[in-house]
């Protein structure tokens, strides 16, 4: 890496102090910048979980209603489409389904183009909620971002773009 500017200092940068006192061998490059995503990454999962609770959901059942809603109408897919999406296991998708369902939020119905298939369907309900949802968990993002200014954000958004295509977890 090339030399930096003066950092004002962070967590991040007392563990990477810490290293280097002990092991001045080290690279720790790698660490300056995962350390602040695992970070990044923590701080707003608790936003966005915050920001969701109005409405009753946790962000893996946003992320379910979500999901739906980006397929575009009639905002239906079926379970195996929704795991592959969400990256989750069957069992763990059935659960999120199981209370999404209970709270009206979407249905679940026999698959008419495989007799052994279901299908999601988002409610009504669950439409609006989502609509509501995800403007208030954009809200909290964009709140979060304006420690930024627009240049700098879109030259972050672009680095880590090109960060993650870098990576074997790049698969959409």
């Amino acid at each position: 890496m090339s030399a930096r500017p003066q950092r004002r200092g962070d967590a991040v940068d007392a563990i990477i102090d810490q290293w280097a006192a002990v092991r001045p061998d080290l690279d720790t490059a790698g660490m300056e910048v995962f350390g602040r995503i695992f970070r990044l990454s923590r701080a707003m999962g608790e936003r966005m979980e915050k920001a969701y609770a109005p409405y009753g959901v946790s962000r893996g059942e946003f992320d379910v209603l979500a999901t739906l809603r980006r397929s575009g109408a009639p905002h239906t897919l079926s379970p195996r489409q929704l795991s592959a999406t969400l990256m989750l296991t069957t069992g763990g998708m059935t659960g999120r389904l199981d209370k999404l369902e209970g709270a009206g939020l979407l249905r679940r119905s026999p698959d008419p183009h495989d007799r052994r298939g279901l299908q999601v369907t988002l409610t009504d309900k669950g439409l609006r909620l989502i609509d509501e949802a995800v403007g208030a968990g954009l809200a909290a993002q964009t709140e979060a971002l304006s420690a930024l200014d627009t240049e700098r954000a879109g030259q972050l958004a672009d680095l880590l773009r090109e960060l993650l295509a870098g990576t074997a977890e790049a698969q959409v």
